[in-house]
C-alpha cells in the first residue's frame, strides 16, 4: 500500500509539472489571429511591420501569446496576391492588414466577411474600397496615405531649392490608377507654378531604362518621384540614375533620402503603421469596420541630405533648412 501511495504521489507531481508546459506549447483557440499581407519581407516594409508590432505592444498585446500574426509576403510578385489572400481567408483569421491598393483588391475579392484594415493605402474612396473616409460603409477601414495637396508643396520646395528651376520630370507607376491620379495632381500643380512637366509613367521594371533615357534626352532641372510599392522597390535604380545625372530629386519617403536622395516631404510611415494596430484592436473588441473612419496623415516631415546637396553643387537655402525636420550630413 505504501509503495502504491508513493507511486501515486510521483505521478501526480509529474502531471502538475508537465501540464503547464503542454498548455504553453498549444496556444488557446481564443487567441485572435491576424493576417498581414505585405509587398516584401525586407527593407522599409519590414520597418513598417515593426511599426505595426510596436503599436500592438503599446496596446498591451504580446505577439505569439495574446495575439498571433500570420505574415504573408508577395516579394514583388503581384500575381501571388490572390493566392496569398485566399490562404489567409482559409485560415479564418479575425482581421487582415494590407499595405497596398492591389492587396486590398485581392483580399476584397477573396472575402466580404473578414474585416480588412488598410495600412497607408492611397485614395481608398476613388478606388472604391470605402464609401467615404468618415463612413467606410463596408468591411474595410484603416489609414490612407492619400495626400492630393502635397504635389504642389513638394514642387514649391524644389523650386525654392534648385536655381533656375523650370522643368520637372515626374516618375510614377502607370499600372496603378491611384498613382495616375496623383501624377495628374502633379501636372496641375506644375502648371500653377509655371513649370514645364515631363510625365514618365512606367508599368514594369524593364521599362525603367527607357524612362531614364527619355529623361536624359529632355534634360529636366529636377525629378519628382511619386511613391508606391513599385517605385519604392525600384528605388536603388532611381537613386543611381539621379546621382549619375546630377539630378536634384524630391521623394515622398525618408528612406530615399537616407539612401542618398536629395530631399523628401511626406508622412512618417513607421508612425502611421503603428496607428494601424489601433484599428485591429478596435475590431477585435467588437467595432465594425464600416463604423471606423479612415484616418489621413496630419503630420509631415521635410528631410534633407546635405551630403547629396554638396555633391550636386547645391546650397540649401536657410529658409529650407529652418523648416527641415531632419538633416543628414
Amino acid at each position: 500500500m505504501r509503495l502504491h501511495s508513493v507511486g501515486l504521489v510521483v505521478m501526480l507531481t509529474l502531471a502538475i509539472l508537465i501540464a503547464p508546459r503542454a498548455a504553453d506549447a498549444q496556444p488557446s483557440t481564443n487567441v485572435p489571429r491576424i493576417g498581414y499581407l505585405s509587398p516584401s519581407s525586407s527593407g522599409a516594409f519590414l520597418f513598417y511591420i515593426e511599426g505595426f508590432r510596436r503599436g500592438l505592444r503599446t496596446l498591451g498585446y504580446v505577439e505569439g501569446q495574446t495575439i498571433i500574426v500570420e505574415y504573408r509576403y508577395m516579394e514583388g510578385k503581384a500575381e501571388r496576391l490572390p493566392e496569398l489572400a485566399a490562404e489567409l481567408v482559409r485560415m479564418q483569421v479575425d482581421v487582415i492588414v494590407v499595405q497596398t491598393a492591389r492587396a486590398v483588391q485581392a483580399v476584397q475579392q477573396a472575402t466580404s466577411r473578414i474585416p480588412i484594415v488598410m495600412a497607408g493605402v492611397p485614395d481608398p474612396v476613388t478606388s472604391g474600397f470605402v464609401d467615404s473616409l468618415a463612413r467606410p460603409g463596408r468591411n474595410i477601414t484603416g489609414t490612407t496615405s492619400f495626400d492630393v495637396d502635397l504635389s504642389g508643396k513638394r514642387l514649391e520646395l524644389l523650386k525654392e531649392t534648385v536655381p533656375n528651376f523650370s522643368r520637372v520630370a515626374v516618375l510614377w507607376n502607370a499600372r496603378s490608377q491611384p498613382m495616375a491620379r496623383r501624377a495628374e495632381n502633379a501636372r496641375v500643380a506644375a502648371r500653377a507654378l509655371g513649370l514645364t512637366i515631363q510625365e514618365v509613367g512606367v508599368q514594369d521594371p524593364n521599362e525603367l531604362e527607357a524612362a531614364f533615357a527619355a529623361m536624359t534626352q529632355e534634360r529636366p532641372d529636377a525629378l519628382l518621384v511619386v511613391l508606391d510599392a513599385f517605385t519604392f522597390v525600384q528605388r536603388k535604380q532611381i537613386l543611381e540614375f539621379a546621382a549619375k545625372h546630377r539630378l536634384p530629386a524630391m521623394y515622398e519617403l525618408r528612406e530615399f533620402v537616407e539612401e542618398g536622395g536629395l530631399m523628401t516631404y511626406g508622412t512618417s510611415f513607421p508612425a502611421w503603421y503603428e496607428r494601424t494596430a489601433y484599428y485591429v484592436d478596435r475590431i477585435l473588441k467588437g467595432a465594425k469596420p464600416r463604423d471606423l473612419p479612415v484616418e489621413q496623415p496630419t503630420k509631415f516631415e521635410l528631410v534633407i541630405n546635405l551630403k547629396t546637396a554638396k555633391t550636386l553643387g547645391l546650397t540649401i537655402p536657410p529658409s529650407i533648412l529652418l523648416r527641415a525636420d531632419g538633416v543628414i550630413e
